[in-house]
């Protein structure tokens, strides 16, 4: 049980998620292993503009929730990038 009486996943399960998510793959509950995910708002078709907002994937079988922000890949936020600070003024 999560905060607030929230069924969620637990933090390796909800990664596995949404990299399924990411990668288009079908979703499958990673705790009770039933295809029920339910992805708010629906999956765009391929080739279609980044989405923006909060994505949210629910089991409809155990009631295990999870949800993300899409992120723009950006290479200069990557953990192998060196530091750069902003310029000074």
């Amino acid at each position: 049980m999560g905060r607030r009486g929230i069924k969620e996943f637990r933090a390796p399960e909800a990664l596995a998620l949404v990299a399924a998510d990411r990668d288009r793959k079908p979703l499958v509950c990673p705790s009770c292993g039933t295809e029920s995910i339910t992805r708010t708002p629906k999956r765009p078709p391929p080739n279609t503009p980044l989405e923006i907002g909060r994505i949210a994937l629910l089991c409809s079988k155990c009631g295990r929730s999870a949800a993300y922000l899409p992120g723009v890949p950006d290479p200069s936020r990557s953990p192998e990038s060196p530091y750069h600070p902003p310029d000074a003024p």
